[in-house]
């Protein structure tokens, strides 16, 4: 199939949103291999693109750190999706996109106080990489700055940083002659607030003056708030219709597609209101993180009936291994709440709070999933369950596959990739 650039997608999609034919698209978190196999095989069942968006913690250069999720970089990770694309015969559009690129945007890079111009450096050198590897999006999102720590970052300073970084991405694309590729920026960082349309327009027709004075493109996404939140493993914020509908529309006046950040465990309700508010596209990825590491626990509950039964004589410890490493993780501090925040390792490893450690699981076990010790247990649940007729990894790719149909049903996405290209010839 002839891969469509993501901006024509989007303006696709817009020129949709006049007939009521349009769509939300969906940005997925690939949180792991069978998280990838799971939206690529929706993605073909049901005709619609899809975005994989990777955050620098998640893929990032080797030697910058790499990524938590199977220790991929840019280059193996476009590889991973395009052998899994060839596996199950995958004839769509799918795009790599890179989710808050940019100085500071590693969790050591900010815990370590970097330098301005050294932060600037590495958020670079993860984009030229990013460019290298054939991405198809770059979010460009210079608003972690660790020395405005509780205080908004002016919006001179974003505005100067992010055209800054679009020149450099544009210099590094031409220098190597690939094609066209879109941008996605954004004028705060996604903290629950709401974007008011005022402080948005500025932010775009500023913007636009910057970006036509130095011959560079439009973004393809602005990210809003719609006050949307995730903590813990559930939505705590209120989608605000309005909010969204006004930013969309201004963004629409510049054809430019609204983007809505922190999209996880939406009711079908607020689903809904997606179409209607004419939002372009959504970001999930924690929970479908939290759905594999659940897939796992049921899969062990089954085995530990096995066990019970006679059948299985040397059970996997897939429950606990998976739990002492998302609790040595401590990413789960990020999505938590209060003083729990503030809990040490020993402290919740010694508590004996049963009910903390399954919310820990619940949150983090999807970043140990590169653990040896964790696929080892996994590898070994797997084959247990295999001598029972249990297909553990098809199992678990169904699972993610329920909470991905759900976004997609109500976004109106089956057929989606036919219309845009009716629309776009």
């Amino acid at each position: 199939m002839e891969k469509l650039p993501i901006k024509t997608v989007v303006e696709g999609l817009l020129e949709l949103q006049k007939t009521g034919e349009s769509a939300t698209l969906l940005g997925i978190g690939p949180m792991s291999k069978n998280c990838v196999q799971a939206t690529l095989e929706l993605s073909h069942e049901d005709d619609y693109p899809v975005m994989f968006i990777a955050s620098r913690n998640q893929v990032d250069a080797d030697e910058l750190g790499g990524g938590y999720v199977n220790g991929w970089n840019q280059f193996t990770f476009a590889q991973a999706v395009e052998e899994v694309a060839e596996e199950i015969g995958y004839d769509n559009l799918y795009y790599l996109c890179r989710d808050h690129g940019g100085p500071w945007q590693r969790d050591q890079e900010r815990n370590d106080h970097l330098p301005t111009e050294l932060a600037m450096e590495l958020g670079q050198k993860s984009y030229t990489a990013d460019i290298e590897a054939g991405f198809d999006l770059l979010m460009i999102d210079p608003t972690k700055d660790p020395f405005e720590v509780g205080k908004v970052i002016p919006l001179d300073t974003v505005l100067e940083r992010t055209v800054d970084l679009i020149e450099f991405c544009e210099k590094e694309r031409k220098a190597r002659n690939f094609p066209e590729i879109g941008y996605e920026v954004g004028t705060e960082e996604t903290n629950g607030g709401l974007t008011s349309t005022e402080t948005y327009e500025t932010f775009i027709l500023r913007l636009k003056d910057e970006l036509e004075k130095r011959g560079l493109p439009m973004p393809t996404f602005i990210v809003g708030q719609t006050g949307t939140l995730t903590r813990k493993t559930e939505q705590v914020g209120t989608f605000n219709f309005k909010n969204a509908y006004d930013l969309a529309q201004m963004a629409k006046q510049y054809g430019v597609g609204l983007k809505e950040h922190n999209g996880d465990y939406l009711d079908d309700i607020t689903l809904l209101e997606h179409i209607p508010s004419e939002i372009t596209a959504t970001n999930v990825a924690p929970q479908y993180g939290t759905e594999e590491t659940r897939a796992y626990l049921n899969l062990a509950a089954v085995e530990a009936r096995l066990v019970e039964n006679g059948l299985v004589k040397e059970s996997s410890n897939t429950r606990e291994t998976l739990l002492i490493h998302a609790i040595k993780s401590e990413r789960w501090r990020k999505w938590m709440v209060g003083e729990q925040k503030e809990l040490t390792v020993e402290q919740i490893l010694d508590s004996g709070d049963d009910q903390l450690q399954a919310e820990i699981l619940d949150i983090a076990g999807h970043y140990t999933f590169n653990d040896d010790e964790v696929k080892a247990e996994i590898e070994k649940l797997y084959a247990n369950l295999k001598e029972y007729n249990i297909d553990g990894q098809r199992y678990v790719v169904d699972h993610i596959k329920r909470p991905i149909r759900d976004y997609a049903e109500c976004y109106n996405l089956k057929g989606v990739t036919t219309r845009i290209k009716n629309v776009s010839k």
